[in-house]
């Protein structure tokens, strides 16, 4: 069979694309998303066509990451899809191939609807999502020590704080990727047909000794019973600059009449709430895979981030979807002076550059990937220090899904 060509995207193939991606996560689309019309970026876009129709679809976003230390340029990618008279024909190999050769950002990130998909294109597993189904007349939070004003705003009203205190945040938190108008516009969409019987978005905000520093953006599904109230608290975020904050928001969602659920989606691995409860069974955690990372640019990764610990290790890595990242790296690293260069010295740890990937945010050690088997040590007392170096505080984690 012939292989069908893959050819970059234009603006005309928006309608096709979107009607692709509808197709593939069996959902309609209507046509009308225009916030998600200003954000595609044909010129990043893989298209290939049957007969005149868009069959498979990648593409990336072209936004800031940031990591251990700082912010790097990270490629999202995003809106990956093959039609299903076309799968099991290579077309998502190839366009993946095509696409990794192309990228000129140093790290590519992406959230996966089956997480085994993208391990063999190089990406690991950095993250981890802890989502959260709360009993809230079962658990109870302390007060904080110096309570600010809560207040209701609109959506409108509050945007200028949700970019203030999120920037200020973000910086800080491994996994969290820049905002700028566009994603603004999409973070606060609010159609009625997304609600799912809930009620339209709403903001609270926490204002402190300097003004607002955190926010929670939520909605409620009003449900009754035969005993009385049931409603539910839909959680889509919370960004606090300090404990203060976060307390007083979480205490609010906690209680907020009629309801006696709290349920949030996109929490992270160190999220207070599991350390603040009095009865931390009752928060119903489960935990998931979060953001993937592949390392596109293995020394401009490694040099663009910073380490816990300054640390001195030889790396051989290997790599067969980019030669370029394959081989011996030494990696040296304390405080601001990070260094990554080839070398000819006996290497002390090897790994594949997924699993690489899998440490980069610092939310996966490469102790725990050792002992997975996945990392080996090759100098006895290599893997101990290395492992401190790369793990990070806070946790990473991904707080939206694009």
């Amino acid at each position: 069979m012939t292989e069908l060509p893959i050819r970059t995207a234009t603006a005309a193939d928006w309608p096709a694309v979107e009607e692709l991606r509808g197709l593939v996560s069996h959902r309609d689309w209507d046509g009308s998303d225009e916030i998600s019309r200003a954000l595609y970026e044909p010129d990043r876009g893989l298209v290939v066509e049957d007969t005149g129709r868009i069959v498979g679809h990648a593409c990336a976003y072209t936004r800031t990451l940031s990591v251990p230390g700082g912010t790097l340029p990270a490629a999202h990618v995003t809106k990956v899809g093959v039609a299903p008279t076309h799968t099991r024909r290579r077309l998502l190999t190839r366009m993946m191939h095509r696409q990794l050769a192309e990228l000129p950002e140093p790290v590519a990130v992406l959230w996966s609807t089956e997480a085994r998909i993208y391990g063999r294109f190089g990406y690991g597993i950095a993250t981890r999502r802890y989502s959260f189904a709360i009993d809230t007349r079962e658990v109870r939070l302390p007060a904080p020590r110096e309570p600010g004003r809560l207040r209701m705003a609109t959506v409108a009203e509050a945007r200028p704080d949700f970019q203030r205190v999120y920037e200020a945040v973000r910086v800080h938190r491994p996994g969290w990727s820049d905002r700028d108008d566009r994603w603004w516009a999409r973070v606060l969409a609010d159609p009625p047909a997304a609600r799912e019987g809930a009620t339209a978005l709403r903001v609270t905000l926490h204002e402190g000794p300097d003004g607002v520093d955190g926010y929670a953006l939520w909605r409620v599904r009003n449900e009754w019973s035969a005993t009385g109230p049931q409603g539910e608290v839909r959680v889509k975020e919370v960004v606090a600059a300090g404990l203060d904050a976060y307390l007083s928001l979480w205490r609010f969602l906690l209680s907020v009449d009629l309801t006696r659920s709290v349920t949030y989606w996109m929490g992270g691995p160190d999220e207070p709430l599991l350390h603040l409860v009095d009865e931390p069974r009752r928060l119903g955690v489960t935990v998931a895979d979060g953001l993937h990372v592949r390392i596109v640019d293995l020394p401009a990764a490694l040099t663009g981030r910073r380490y816990a610990v300054p640390v001195d290790v030889v790396l051989e890595v290997t790599d067969e979807l980019r030669p370029g990242n394959a081989g011996r790296w030494r990696l040296t690293a304390d405080g601001d002076a990070v260094a990554c260069e080839r070398t000819t010295d006996p290497a002390d740890l090897a790994c594949d550059i997924a699993d690489l990937g899998a440490a980069y945010l610092g939310g996966v050690t490469l102790a725990a990937l050792a002992a997975a088997g996945r990392v080996a040590e090759l100098r006895a007392g290599t893997l101990a220090r290395a492992s401190a170096a790369f793990a990070w505080h806070p946790a990473p984690y991904g707080l939206e899904i694009f």
